[in-house]
């Protein structure tokens, strides 16, 4: 899952990658969850620019809280996407994506 948008010379505030079967914050942060594989769980990511932070919570709780990157449009996407040590089977399964914002 990749937050779109930052200043550059990047392209992303935010991408949560499976590295080893764990969830983590890019390819080297900090596992957001471990044992992801063939489960379902709730994620949920808010990226609150007035705070210029974003939050990622699992299955209702907080996990991680970053400084996003600037930017000034930001763009949700979900997929699969080959990496370093890319294995012979990728797979994501999404459902009731829901995009809300604050009002003001």
């Amino acid at each position: 899952m990749q937050v779109f948008g930052s200043k550059p010379p990047r392209a992303t505030s935010l991408m949560l990658m499976v590295y080893g079967g764990s969830l983590r914050y890019y390819s080297k942060g900090p596992v957001v969850l471990a044992d992801v594989y063939d489960k379902w769980f709730k994620l949920n990511v808010i990226d609150d620019f007035d705070s210029g932070k974003i939050r990622v919570y699992i299955n209702n709780v907080l996990k991680l809280e970053v400084v996003g990157r600037g930017g000034k449009h930001h763009a949700f996407k979900c997929g699969v996407y080959a990496q370093r040590k890319a294995s012979r089977r990728m797979e994501s399964r999404w459902k009731g994506i829901k995009i809300s914002r604050k009002r003001a």
